[in-house]
């Protein structure tokens, strides 16, 4: 006959379906093997596959498509009413998507989608741009077909990762395009589009682009004509109350008036064909906005010119070059071009030669050169992301492990209420208060103590590798 104790754990393995060895006196649970039983331990590979292949991106960038036509497949408001990303949800309604995220850049449109197991391949993309882009004309919509890359699963993972560290920009290293995903980002959440898989994703987007500039020189040496021509305006080391005539107001120019004033340059005079736009990009400087046509009557002097207009011929000839010198010398003076054609002729070096003079040319060709430096670069970065998706694979993995367990303590405590209270209610009736306070206690500490196997073991199970 078993003793009282004993009696006791009988009971509890009868209430919890385990085996107990009564002559046993090693501390629970090591006494005990609780029988869970998740069909899914045995196929966790499978099922993880399955899921991460939910994943899909459809993007069109400028490896397949050019800009222009990139710009036919951005999404635009149907009414004045409605945004963007409130169309979205109807959309991601029509296609069944459980998340979705939309970004859109001067180069690059990206749909991050979290699609139904059974949506794969050509018969999702060509789902999603029939329902998207209903609106197109037929020729369109088949251009969008065929122009759209399709990433799924691992591969979607490894191209956002490498999206976000910009090794597939236009400019390789740039990193506008993290900030970007970032805001998009906020975006979308903000809107509801987007949920738990893709909040895991972005997570690991925004560590994979900080290893990748931190532990590479992917973003090292500038690359744009204009962050070179700044070079070279700050190794000249010339004072703040230098003086710099603008010719040209357009997008160039006024890139190039930020960084004057971000390193304190104040002294600045625009000339343009459109007056309103000489005066709005000299509006932040102590300067003055003029027409080009006026260029030959200025003579209040400069230490800088930069030009930058769509002109066919050169703006600044030598003959208008020494009217602007005046009594000035000439050594000190710096002249950049960044036009094509030039709009500063090249025989002022050769009449000032004193004169620092920097051609769009010279730009360029450092610009290749540094273009191939962050170029031999992406390998490492290549590295860094395949590490990356590893790492995030792991993390997803043990997500769904959470997800898929995180009912098990409330059933438990609702199984060990059901059995005290209905099947064994009768039994119990029997014991006295302190027999029923040992088996309160012992149950207590095994549900502390057991709550947590199924879960290092479905981990355990899910984590290893062949």
């Amino acid at each position: 006959m078993l003793g009282p104790i004993a009696a006791k754990q009988k009971l509890f393995c009868r209430i919890y379906r385990t085996s107990v060895k009564p002559d046993c006196h090693a501390p629970w649970p090591q006494s005990a093997t609780i029988c869970w039983r998740l069909p899914f331990l045995t196929a966790a590979k499978d099922i993880a596959m399955k899921a991460i292949e939910q994943y899909k991106i459809i993007t069109f960038t400028h490896r397949r498509t050019d800009l222009n036509g990139i710009g036919q497949f951005v999404l635009r408001p149907k009414t004045e009413e409605e945004s963007v990303l409130e169309q979205l949800h109807a959309f991601k309604q029509q296609i069944g998507a459980k998340e979705i995220y939309y970004l859109s850049t001067c180069n690059r449109i990206l749909f991050l989608v979290l699609a139904q197991k059974e949506d794969k391949g050509k018969a999702f993309k060509q789902k999603f741009m029939q329902t998207l882009y209903a609106d197109l004309s037929e020729a369109l919509q088949a251009k969008a077909l065929k122009e759209a890359f399709l990433y799924e699963g691992l591969e979607a993972i490894d191209h956002f990762f490498r999206v976000s560290a910009s090794m597939d920009s236009l400019v390789v290293g740039e990193r506008e395009i993290l900030r970007q995903l970032r805001e998009a980002y906020q975006d979308n959440l903000e809107q509801g589009l987007t949920g738990d898989a893709i909040r895991l994703l972005m997570r690991f987007t925004v560590e994979t682009a900080k290893r990748v500039y931190s532990s590479t020189r992917i973003g090292e040496k500038p690359v744009s004509v204009v962050s070179l021509a700044v070079s070279k305006l700050m190794q000249a080391q010339l004072p703040p109350s230098s003086r710099f005539l603008l010719l040209g107001a357009g997008q160039t120019n006024a890139l190039f008036a930020k960084f004057l004033k971000k390193y304190g340059y104040h002294k600045v005079t625009v000339f343009n064909r459109s007056l309103k736009k000489a005066q709005e990009l000299a509006q932040d400087f102590d300067g003055e906005g003029l027409l080009l046509s006026q260029l030959g009557e200025y003579r209040k002097g400069f230490d800088v010119v930069v030009a930058a207009t769509g002109a066919k011929s050169a703006l600044l000839t030598t003959e208008l070059y020494g009217q602007l010198l005046g009594e000035e010398a000439a050594s000190s003076k710096l002249l950049i071009d960044l036009s094509i054609p030039n709009n500063i002729e090249p025989a002022i070096a050769e009449q000032y030669p004193k004169a620092q003079y920097i051609p769009i040319e010279s730009l360029r060709e450092l610009a290749q050169k540094n273009l191939a430096f962050r170029e031999q670069e992406l390998e490492r970065a290549k590295e860094v992301v395949e590490e990356q998706v590893d790492i995030f694979y792991q993390a997803f993995k043990e997500r769904l492990i959470e997800l898929a367990l995180r009912e098990v303590p409330i059933q438990v405590k609702a199984i060990r209420q059901h059995a005290l209270n209905n099947v064994f209610k009768k039994e119990l009736a029997d014991l006295d208060e302190e027999s029923l306070a040992l088996l309160d206690r012992m149950m207590a500490y095994m549900e502390k103590r057991c709550i947590a196997i199924p879960l290092q073991v479905a981990k355990q199970n899910m984590l290893k590798e062949d």
